[in-house]
C-alpha cells in the first residue's frame, strides 16, 4: 500500500463501512494545525469520512456537508475541528469578509472539500486525500505533504 517513500499510499474502499474504518485510523493521528484536503467528485466520500472522524472522537451530532456555510465547526475529546465544504466559494472577497482566515490558527483541525476553490488562501495541506469513485466501492489516494503528513500516513 505505501510508496517506498512513504509519503504516499492508495487505500480501496468497498463500501461506506471501509470509508469509516479509514476515518477511525485517520482519528488517532489528527494533531492540532493539521489541515487535510479532501478531493473528489459530489458523493465521492468526502463528507463520509469526515463524519467517520467525528464519530470517532465521540461527537454525538448530525455531521452535515457545509455546502451552502461553506464550513461547520466541531468540538470532540479537546480537538477543535472545522469542515470547510468550499464548492460554492467564488471568490477572495468572499473569503475575507466570512473571517476565514482567522481560522488557521495551528489549535484547529482541518478538513476542507474542494480546496482548489481557495487557492493561494488556505495553508498547505499536510494531507491530502484524493476520492475516486470507482465500479464496486471507491479508491481513496493518500499523499503526505508535511512532515506532520508524514507521521501521520506512516501510522495509517
Amino acid at each position: 500500500m505505501h510508496s517506498p517513500d512513504d509519503s504516499r499510499t492508495s487505500i480501496t474502499l468497498a463500501d461506506e463501512n471501509a470509508t469509516l474504518a479509514l476515518a477511525q485510523r485517520l482519528t488517532a493521528r489528527l494533531k492540532p494545525g493539521m489541515v487535510i484536503y479532501l478531493h473528489g467528485d459530489l458523493g465521492a466520500g468526502k463528507t463520509t469520512l469526515v463524519r467517520g472522524v467525528l464519530n470517532a472522537l465521540g461527537y454525538a451530532g448530525r455531521v452535515k456537508s457545509p455546502t451552502y456555510t461553506l464550513v461547520e465547526p466541531y468540538q470532540a475529546v479537546g480537538l477543535d475541528l472545522r469542515h470547510f465544504d468550499l464548492y460554492r466559494l467564488h471568490d477572495e472577497e468572499e473569503w475575507e469578509a466570512a473571517g476565514f482566515r482567522d481560522e488557521f490558527d495551528g489549535r484547529n483541525v482541518f478538513f476542507i472539500e474542494w480546496p482548489e476553490k481557495a487557492r493561494g488562501l488556505i495553508p498547505q495541506a499536510d494531507v491530502e486525500i484524493a476520492f475516486e469513485i470507482l465500479e464496486q466501492g471507491r479508491n481513496a489516494e493518500i499523499h503526505a505533504n508535511t512532515e506532520m503528513g508524514r507521521q501521520c500516513l506512516e501510522q495509517l
